[in-house]
């Protein structure tokens, strides 16, 4: 059982100047570890190196305090296997030929007999690649994608302890792509594999990868974990390109995305949110955008984080009972003209004639604000010993429109201090638990909703006490008091009428 590779100091190339430069790191059983580095950091050479391909001039390389040189090639192959980026097919060998040659290192004997033990191995690798169909087929007759799972196969088939990966994904659809890291991941915990995977995708390497090599002109900038070795600041100076780091939506891992250059040419763009652009009906409130808005939502349809230009508040009658009303949103959204994809949709059975809505201003900040409250389900969420209700469309809506570039933080903090102040106005306007005869903090099922155009003025804070923090309070405050008001004379004078 092999229990580490240590690589010790090593420099070498391909010729007096050395391309990899006084590069030492160890992977241990059960690791994977990914080289990343811009084309020419010396990633492939260093993975000849290690593979015992390419001689290196400084520095050692052994497996178990083994140096390579003391290996014979046949007792390397049982320990060590190859999948190049590029790999030659000069003769037309079928699939399953091909795979077998990776059982050479294992066969004894003059004549290399082949065993039951080779047969079982090469039907194993070749189902785990997705090769099995291809057997008969010629090596030479399948795409860049089959001849990459293929000659995977053949390396499994040498059932190393020390996989080495020159971009394994190349030519390779997500699917695969997916299915491969799974399957390498799994072997290397269940099967003390040691893999190193030279990537050119930053995600796909923070996704799988236990830790993380990065090179630059041939010396190692940092080796640590994906965390540690994809920030931001250092992918834009090793790849001088413009990008940004963010949590993957579900497991704790970094993944970086593009900036393009289109993005900077918007820049000039302003994009102002106000009355201007409300519909309002007894049917629905749409605001309709004339470019995305990064938005923070708890909406029946565009929950969460995402960009969005058509936020629709529906009117559904207080009777709306759906087993899944998100999937009815949805519908109900397309045959109105919404692509749901680009909407947030939220519900009400408030009287959408009692919306009330603003254009605030404070200097370089504005925000347009959109209310719509009745408090005929409102609840003191204090309480938690009481009985459970069925839920009902929520019955206070509220809309935050943010002309300006809202940082992750000052998103959060507007929920907060939008909320804070809704709780404010039931309080001052004596609304109450109906079961618990203690004042609301809301109703069943409210909704909030925060967008930004991200262009114009950088706001980096939104509590109380800031800027944009003072003009959502004033702007929630007013409005969710007028919106409730009006409802309650709307009732009033209905009840009057009989």
């Amino acid at each position: 059982m092999v229990n580490m590779l240590r690589i010790q100091h090593v420099s070498g190339g391909y010729s007096d100047k050395p391309i990899v430069k006084d590069i030492s790191f160890e992977v241990r059983k059960g690791e994977m570890l990914g080289i990343l580095g811009p084309n020419g950091s010396g990633k492939t050479t260093l993975l000849k190196m290690i593979s015992g391909i390419m001689p290196f001039s400084k520095g050692a390389i052994l497996i178990d305090n083994k140096e390579l040189s003391e290996y014979s090639p046949k007792e390397l192959a049982k320990l060590v296997a190859v999948l190049p980026q590029h790999t030659a097919d000069p003769f037309s060998y079928t699939v399953k030929e091909t795979v077998s040659l990776g059982r050479y290192a294992h066969q004894r004997g003059w004549f290399h007999s082949w065993s039951t033990e080779d047969e079982e191995t090469i039907l194993r690798v070749m189902e785990q690649t997705g090769t099995v169909s291809l057997q008969h087929r010629s090596i030479q007759d399948l795409s860049g994608g089959e001849r990459q799972r293929v000659y995977l196969a053949q390396a499994l088939a040498q059932e190393p302890r020390i996989l080495l990966l020159d971009e394994p994904t190349n030519h390779l659809d997500l699917s695969y792509q997916k299915e491969l890291f799974d399957l390498l991941k799994k072997w290397t915990k269940e099967c003390d594999l040691m893999v190193v995977s030279i990537f050119h995708d930053l995600n796909l390497a923070g996704l799988y990868c236990d830790r993380l090599l990065l090179l630059q002109e041939g010396e190692i900038v940092i080796e640590d974990t994906p965390n540690e070795v994809l920030k931001q600041e250092r992918i834009q100076n090793v790849y001088h390109t413009k990008i940004a780091k963010q949590p993957h939506p579900k497991v704790p891992v970094p993944q970086m995305v593009l900036l393009p250059e289109w993005e900077d040419d918007q820049e000039g763009i302003k994009v102002q949110i106000d009355q201007s652009m409300i519909h309002a009906t007894s049917e629905r409130i749409v605001v309709k955008t004339t470019h995305p808005l990064k938005t923070m939502s708890s909406g029946v349809v565009g929950s969460g984080v995402g960009w969005y230009q058509n936020f629709v508040n529906r009117h559904v009658d207080k009777s709306y009972n759906c087993s899944d009303h998100k999937k009815e949103m949805a519908t109900y959204l397309e045959k109105n003209g919404f692509v749901p994809g680009e909407t947030v949709g939220m519900m009400t059975a408030v009287k959408l004639e009692d919306v009330s809505y603003k254009l605030y201003v404070d200097r370089n900040v504005s925000i347009f604000v959109v209310v719509t409250a009745g408090v005929g389900n409102a609840i003191d969420a204090s309480i938690i010993d009481r009985e459970i209700f069925d839920h009902t469309p929520g019955t206070i809506n509220t809309w935050i429109f943010v002309n300006g570039e809202l940082s992750e933080e000052a998103f959060i903090q507007s929920i907060m201090t939008a909320t804070e102040v809704k709780v404010k106005v039931l309080q001052n306007e004596e609304v109450l638990d109906v079961t618990t005869g203690t004042f609301a903090t809301g109703t069943s099922t409210d909704s909030i909703l925060i967008a930004a155009t991200q262009k114009g003025t950088s706001i980096e804070y939104a509590g109380s006490f800031t800027q944009l923090g003072r003009l959502i309070s004033r702007g929630v405050y007013e409005c969710t008091t007028e919106a409730i008001r009006k409802s309650r004379i709307r009732k009033e004078s209905m009840s009057s009428s009989f």
